[in-house]
């Protein structure tokens, strides 16, 4: 546990009508005394002028808030000033800190404080980084639970009845001669049965909560001139990629990033599919058909005033949804192209953008709404589950009880490293690096 004193603004840079500059640590209180001549009283906000700790100079005049030990988000003395939102002022609360022993911040650490104090596990602190960071009303609502703890809980849950099994089996193992009820290895093997059930089931959610927090990738793929580049401008309302009447305009992948029906997703237009030999537009096919392998769903494009084009066709599968663009320069259209139902749309007039959004939306949200169930949300949360996961599979084929023991200890330490529980020390730099100063 540190035993400095910390401060940072918890507002964004830049001038503003308010901004909270957040204290922690055992000096937070006599610093708020020499500041402004008083300790204001717990959680209510109190306006008082503020005071350079040198030369006496009133620097801004300001709402306090003071929260002492142990009911503060650190767990820590906490204090806020609420100052107001000019660059000099900030300037000038800084170095007052400063002068009274305080240090700032370093990025995450107001969390990290949190944590190391019991007051939220790591999944939580994970989430409050998700909430600075959400761009979208799924998002928001994913980092929310998160951090009312429903992932915590499940995690703890599971962990603590993994506990219970081991002690089972380290009872019969270490106690033999003691007057212990019979079959206490048997009575274990549900139990680790039905949580590598459970696991399993957490572990095959089509990676929806890492999707929802990182982003769904949708490939726009088709030949060229199909209108690809069009109808990518055409959805992000603004000219994203360079149009042109030349095949083979679009060498690169060029993404967008839109927040689709409250779902964060970004949007990638390919280069054109053909035969072809130039080296360059040959490359950019490459990446076209790399980015629709690892894409979540595709736009196939076709034009619509001509016959559709095999190496496209060659893509229709399930997740792909078919747009069959220029209709305004077609005759009557098909229904369907490769057994996938076919949207018609005009790029070039708007013509079926708001169907072919709404379907898209749809097709997003089925695959990516939040399930009952808090959903994982990181790879190291994946990665500690498998090996969870691993652990009891090798405890339900486990010879001896000592090994099934030693297998089952493995998965409760695994689950513990996902809350923080056991062996985190070597996570912690890795999960609050990334925080903003302040939080």
């Amino acid at each position: 546990m540190t035993t400095d004193t910390i401060f940072a603004p918890a507002t964004a840079p830049g001038r503003g009508g308010v901004q909270v500059v957040r204290l922690s640590g055992p000096l937070a209180g006599p610093a708020l005394v020499r500041l402004s001549g008083r300790l204001p009283p717990p959680r209510q906000a109190t306006l008082a002028s503020l005071h350079d700790p040198a030369g006496g100079e009133v620097f801004d005049r300001a709402l306090l808030l003071w929260f002492p030990a142990p009911a503060s988000f650190t767990g820590e003395d906490v204090a806020e000033l609420h100052l107001h939102g000019g660059r000099a002022v900030l300037a000038a609360a800084a170095e007052a800190l400063t002068a009274l022993g305080l240090r700032v911040a370093e990025p995450g650490e107001f969390s990290r404080r949190a944590f190391e104090h019991g007051k939220l596990d790591l999944t939580e602190a994970e989430a409050i980084a998700d909430l600075v960071a959400a761009e979208t009303a799924a998002q928001r609502r994913q980092a929310l639970r998160q951090m009312d703890g429903a992932l915590g809980r499940l995690y703890e849950d599971w962990r603590h009845r993994l506990v219970r099994a081991l002690a089972h089996l380290e009872a019969e193992i270490d106690f033999p001669e003691e007057d212990l009820p019979g079959g206490l290895t048997d009575s274990v093997r549900p139990v680790v049965r039905d949580l590598l059930a459970e696991i399993a089931a957490h572990l095959a959610d089509g990676h929806r909560g890492e999707r929802l927090r990182d982003g769904i990738a949708i490939a726009i793929l088709g030949a060229p001139n199909a209108g690809k580049s069009s109808l990518l401008n055409a959805i992000a309302r603004r000219d994203v990629a360079i149009v042109s009447a030349q095949a083979g305009t679009t060498r690169d992948v060029i993404e967008v990033a839109l927040d689709l029906g409250g779902y964060p997703v970004t949007l990638a237009d390919t280069a054109g599919l053909r035969e072809t030999l130039d080296a360059v537009e040959s490359e950019g096919i490459r990446r076209a058909l790399d980015r629709a392998a690892r894409a979540d769903l595709t736009l196939l494009v076709f034009d619509a005033t001509l016959p559709p084009d095999p190496a496209t066709l060659a893509l229709a599968g399930e997740d792909a949804l078919v747009v069959l663009n220029k209709a305004d320069l077609a005759g009557e259209l098909p229904s369907e192209v490769a057994g996938r139902p076919a949207l018609a749309v005009s790029a070039a007039t708007g013509q079926g953008l708001a169907a072919l959004l709404a379907t898209l939306t749809a097709a997003v949200e089925m695959r990516y709404a939040p399930a009952a169930a808090p959903s994982l949300t990181r790879a190291r949360h994946r990665a500690a589950l498998e090996a969870c996961g691993a652990s009891l599979a090798r405890a339900l084929e486990a010879p001896l009880p000592e090994l099934a023991a030693e297998d089952v200890r493995l998965a409760a330490r695994a689950l513990g490293r996902i809350t923080g529980r056991v062996d985190v020390e070597d996570l912690l730099d890795v999960i609050f690096r990334d925080f903003c100063i302040g939080k």
